[in-house]
């Protein structure tokens, strides 16, 4: 029950912040107020907690595991300027390095990118409907 109570103070704060009209603000902070008791609450309270104890983790795989994911892609995309400087100069080279790269990341097997694409789209639609539900900030 604290953590409800957690919730509500900030939720309906980001709704006064969120939404301008005055009339669908209350109606948003009243849906918020009848959801206490319901078992779509207990359902929000578990995801929650189930957040902040993987945020407070104090295993780092745990805890960094989406943003390092993310730094991996932007070493990957930052890469390409360096390379863009070297075919200028050594043109075979960077092609030679950027077959092996292919050649890599083809040999990986195909259901590895199905189920990593899954998981993440999967994520990011949750994500996006948590947010449109008000539950993820």
């Amino acid at each position: 029950m604290a953590l409800l109570e957690a919730l509500i103070g900030p939720l309906t704060s980001i709704i006064d912040k969120v939404i301008p009209d005055r009339e669908a603000r209350d109606r948003a902070k009243l849906e918020l107020l009848q959801l206490q008791g319901t078992q779509e609450l207990e359902q929000i309270q578990t995801q929650m907690s189930a957040i902040i104890a993987e945020a407070n983790s104090r295993d780092p795989w745990t805890s960094r595991a989406r943003p390092s994911f993310h730094y991996v892609m932007y070493t990957m995309l930052l890469f390409a300027l360096p390379m863009g400087i070297l075919s200028a100069f050594r043109p075979q080279a960077a092609l030679d390095i950027a077959a092996g790269i292919n050649g890599y990341l083809n040999g990986l097997p195909e259901p590895l990118y199905a189920l990593f694409g899954t998981g993440y789209l999967g994520y990011t639609a949750a994500r996006q409907w948590g947010k449109v539900r008000g539950v993820d900030l």
